[in-house]
């Protein structure tokens, strides 16, 4: 069948914007050819430096024909509707129409309008331009006319040069604002421009491949680059270093990608590692090298860097690695310019100069929030096993290197640098590397922080920036999360989870020390049962080690009290008629739950002006509701990628009798895990059924009679052996799953209701529930709250499917 070809050639189009603009060229074609009805077989598209490109198989040459039925009026209608009738119609008489029943309205006028297909080129010709004219770039341009028939008015991501498209081969005649569309096309700039005529894909591939000397393909050019880069490197002893997001950019810098090493000043390698990986891939977009015989040497760099050229020079290449050579010392020689100075003023001696960058108008400097990362990290140390003073001393380090030159040049080694200066000043090895990983996990793909100082001080950075940004209520919206308070929400599940151990299939009973801590939670190792196999997936951490053990409410109750109580003292806490200011008290009381307040940064110092307006804020327990309710949705959205059911989560998560939720994220997931594996067995599936029969019995009979059963049963009322087996079974079954859930042994409490399965089956088996007698009715109808409370005590299982 017919074939499209489209390209539409430009200057240089960004790297990072081909791949995607590639996928919405192939979705667009084919979204508009489907809607012509002209169904493809399938659309390929290309995407380089200056061309977007799309090939289309399988294509009609026309449309195909359309029966329309047209609706007229009544039959007997007045003329001027008849007469408007047949005009919409396209008929020449009434008597071309046909009569149709319609109910409730009666015979109407109906005509079958044949409306032919239409040849593919003309659609063609109309839907290319309007997906140029309509396409999206993150960041467009619109420039000069291209001839007098141009407006100057389109908008693409550089000035198109050309349009080549042809269908069957032949030309699909159209224009773009004084570009007319063509079968011509061009290859490289200097090894081979063109123009070069073509009419299919096939013979377009072949011209451009070997007369135009470019790659269509952006996974060969990739695929180009691995290779030859690999081959260079090995050839010296050296190993390249795997980039793949630089990877991605070349391939999309270069259509004939030429690969090429060149050598680096020794001299440069006594800089760090990341500082001269970071300054070649930044600026010059080389590789690094590393030499394998440097073993486990930080970096193991080898003076060598990778290059990828658009052009295959006749010697070789040798002039232009030179070059790239020359260039890459200019970079490093200011690298080092920036490591010398920043060497010679101590990380510490930095802090005060944090004052001098806001960290957000509402709440004060980068200094500000150090402060209080300090007070929070010391406070977190022993729950995560760390040294008190290490933790604040890292918390205090941790920003300062934002002042100095090196991470003023390259922002991305923030923490990096810090934790050099911090050694180079003599801090510990764990004070060092918290003011590395304190920034710690950026992304799904990070490392979380494993050592306890920096455990704590990752913690406390992240809780303080997620109660910060709630206080002053600027919360994430939709798609919209400027501040990354999601991937901070996430960040503070990955480090809490990341060392906690997972619960054992096997059920075995495990012992806890006893709780001391906020809470009712104990700090410390939690430790494993050994062994077991099958059934429900484990909700394993990225680390085994110890668990960090913490009460989020608390957490977010410091922090809150640490940012909103120095504001209230300094009097900015307005009431809304700006009477006089707030104390903390009133913040942090009951009777203010769901008040907001005003915060006046008009005075505040903080970077606010005389025209800045009042900002509302939320009180504290509104605040904590809010931010503990974020936090669960992000943990069920982590425990859901790791495999955990939904209705699983939702059970665990559901209020306690007294309103609370569980804020303690180890102990969700353990629950969590006990819970599915105990409903992949006989006796938790049998139960939960029971359960559920239980429950809607008794959701349906408090609702007729109006009133709560949820008194203990009297075992004088028994006429059965099966109450009596039930209720004898509740009162050792229930404070054994209690002493077990209070102990955390959370299979031991599973173990302990899988003994109510006989007694509850027997129970529906052989029990008429509503008996004729009212007294005894009332008695089993508390029996069955006793069940559903017993098992309501480790989860709500009125939320599970089955």
């Amino acid at each position: 069948m017919p074939q499209l070809l489209l390209e539409i050639l430009s200057e240089e189009i960004p790297a990072r914007m081909q791949a995607k603009a590639q996928a919405d060229l192939e979705r667009a074609l084919m979204d508009r050819l489907t809607a012509a009805g002209l169904i493809p077989e399938a659309i390929k598209g290309f995407s380089g430096p200056r061309r977007l490109v799309a090939v289309v198989d399988g294509l009609p040459v026309k449309s195909a024909d359309v029966v329309e039925d047209v609706q007229g009026p009544k039959e007997g209608a007045p003329d001027a509707a008849i007469q408007g009738f047949l005009r919409k119609a396209g008929l020449a008489s009434i008597d071309q129409a046909h009569l149709h029943d319609v109910p409730k309205k009666g015979r109407i006028y109906l005509a079958h309008v044949r409306k032919p297909g239409r040849e593919t080129a003309s659609l063609i010709a109309e839907m290319v331009p309007a997906i140029v004219r309509e396409f999206h770039w993150p960041k467009s341009m619109r420039w000069g006319p291209n001839s007098t028939n141009s407006t100057g008015e389109l908008r693409w991501v550089r000035p198109i040069s050309r349009v080549l498209c042809t269908f069957d081969g032949e030309v699909v005649p159209f224009e773009i604002d004084g570009i007319r569309s063509g079968n011509l096309t061009e290859g490289h700039r200097i090894m081979g421009r063109g123009p070069f005529q073509v009419r299919r894909f096939d013979d377009y591939e072949d011209v451009v491949r070997n007369k135009g000397r470019v790659i269509l393909d952006r996974e060969e050019r990739k695929e180009i680059i691995q290779t030859d880069a690999r081959t260079l490197c090995a050839a010296q002893n050296l190993e390249w270093v795997d980039d793949p997001g630089l990877l991605d950019e070349v391939a999309g810098l270069a259509e004939h990608p030429v690969v090429l090493i060149g050598d680096m000043d020794k001299a440069f390698l006594d800089l760090p590692p990341e500082v001269i990986k970071l300054s070649m891939r930044t600026h010059q977009k080389y590789f690094a090298v590393r030499d394998p015989q440097k073993g486990k040497e930080p970096g193991g760099l080898a003076p060598k860097f990778i290059v990828v050229a658009n052009l295959a020079a006749s010697d070789g290449g040798e002039m232009i690695a030179a070059g790239n050579s020359r260039v890459l010392s200019a970079r490093l020689n200011d690298a080092r310019f920036f490591w010398d100075n920043d060497r010679k003023v101590s990380l510490e001696s930095r802090f005060d100069k944090l004052g001098d960058i806001v960290f957000h108008e509402k709440l004060g400097s980068v200094k500000d929030k150090a402060e209080r990362v300090m007070a929070l990290a010391r406070h977190l140390a022993p729950l995560a096993g760390a040294d008190p003073d290490q933790a604040e001393r890292a918390a205090k380090l941790a920003k300062s290197d934002l002042v100095s030159d090196m991470v003023g040049e390259f922002a991305e080694l923030e923490g990096v640098m810090g934790r050099y200066y911090a050694l180079l000043q003599g801090e510990p090895q764990a004070v060092a590397d918290a003011v590395r990983d304190h920034y710690k996990p950026k992304g799904p793909g990070d490392v979380v922080p494993s050592d306890p100082v920096s455990v704590a001080v990752a913690l406390a950075d992240k809780i303080d920036t997620l109660v910060a940004f709630w206080a002053i209520d600027e919360k994430p919206t939709g798609s919209r999360d400027p501040y990354a308070l999601r991937r901070a929400a996430l960040g503070v599940i990955r480090i809490v989870l990341g060392s906690a151990p997972s619960v054992s299939e096997s059920w075995a009973p495990r012992h806890l020390p006893e709780s001391s801590t906020g809470g009712g939670k104990a700090p410390g190792v939690a430790s494993t049962a050994a062994g077991g196999g099958g059934g429900s997936p484990r909700l394993r951490g990225e680390t085994e080690g110890e668990s960090v053990r913490l009460g989020l409410r608390d957490q977010i109750v410091r922090a809150y009290e640490s940012i909103m109580r120095p504001i209230c003292e300094r009097g900015l806490l307005l009431d809304s008629q700006r009477l006089g200011p707030y104390r903390f008290e009133q913040l942090a009381s009951e009777e203010f739950r769901h008040r907001k307040f005003e915060l006046d940064a008009r005075i505040s110092g903080w970077g606010g002006s005389v025209s800045t307006p009042m900002y509302r804020i939320p009180s504290m327990l509104s605040c904590i509701d809010s931010l503990l309710a974020f936090l669960a949705d992000r943990l069920k959205v982590h425990l859901r990628e790791q495999g955990a059911r939904h209705d699983l989560i939702d059970a665990v998560f559901a209020p306690r009798s007294d309103g609370s939720v569980e804020d303690d994220l180890v102990l969700i997931v353990k629950r969590v895990e006990a819970l599915g594996m105990f409903l992949d067995t006989g006796d938790g599936k049998n139960l939960l059924a029971g359960y559920k029969r239980a429950a809607n019995i008794l959701k349906a009979e408090e609702k007729k009679d109006g009133a709560s059963y949820s008194q203990a049963a009297n075992p004088a009322l028994f006429d059965l052996d099966e109450e009596r087996a039930l209720h004898a079974a509740l009162a050792k079954v229930a404070p054994e799953a209690s002493s077990a859930i209070e102990a955390e042994n959370f299979a031991g409490a599973m173990r302990a209701l899988s003994n109510l399965r006989g007694p509850v089956d027997a129970f529906f088996d052989k029990v008429t529930v509503n008996a004729d007698e009212p007294d005894v009715r009332t008695n089993r109808l508390r029996l069955l709250s006793q069940i559903r409370d017993a098992l309501g005590r480790v989860a709500d299982f009125s939320r599970i499917e089955g």
